[in-house]
């Protein structure tokens, strides 16, 4: 697999930060929804992510993230990685984000840029799997 390099022209919002708990008619119980703002980022990225969903990708991965920000706002870099994650599952770019899937996200991180708001996403076969690939070819010999 090559690298794949995928740019979102738009920035990403957290899926933890954003819930909303309601309560379910029919058991009576609360239950977690994900906010308006979470899952209008989730639509907006439709267009960008669908074209790669032919991919479906179940191999071990780096996921590495580069997120440009507009301001010096505090922000959680494992939230933004979550919903990358989350948002690359939904579209089938990723099969799952398990961590037999994306085994790490090295290089991620988050860039204060002013006025710019966009998220470059990664995606490469990680060394492991490649030295596995050649320990299956040698042993077959």
């Amino acid at each position: 697999m090559q690298k794949i390099i995928i740019i979102l022209p738009l920035l990403t919002r957290p899926k933890k930060n954003s819930q909303n708990i309601i309560w379910n008619k029919n058991t009576g119980k609360p239950m977690i929804i994900q906010s308006k703002q979470y899952l209008e980022f989730e639509k907006m990225c439709k267009p960008f992510l669908s074209k790669y969903s032919n991919l479906k990708i179940n191999q071990p991965i780096n996921l590495k993230c580069t997120f440009y920000v507009p301001d010096k706002r505090v922000r959680d870099l494992t939230n933004l990685l979550n919903s990358i994650q989350d948002v690359l599952v939904r579209y089938r770019v990723l099969m799952d984000d398990n961590y037999n899937v994306v085994k790490s996200v090295d290089g991620s991180r988050i860039i204060y840029e002013k006025g710019k708001e966009f998220t470059i996403v990664e995606i490469e076969e990680t060394k492991e799997w490649k030295r596995k690939e050649k320990w299956k070819e040698h042993t077959q010999m």
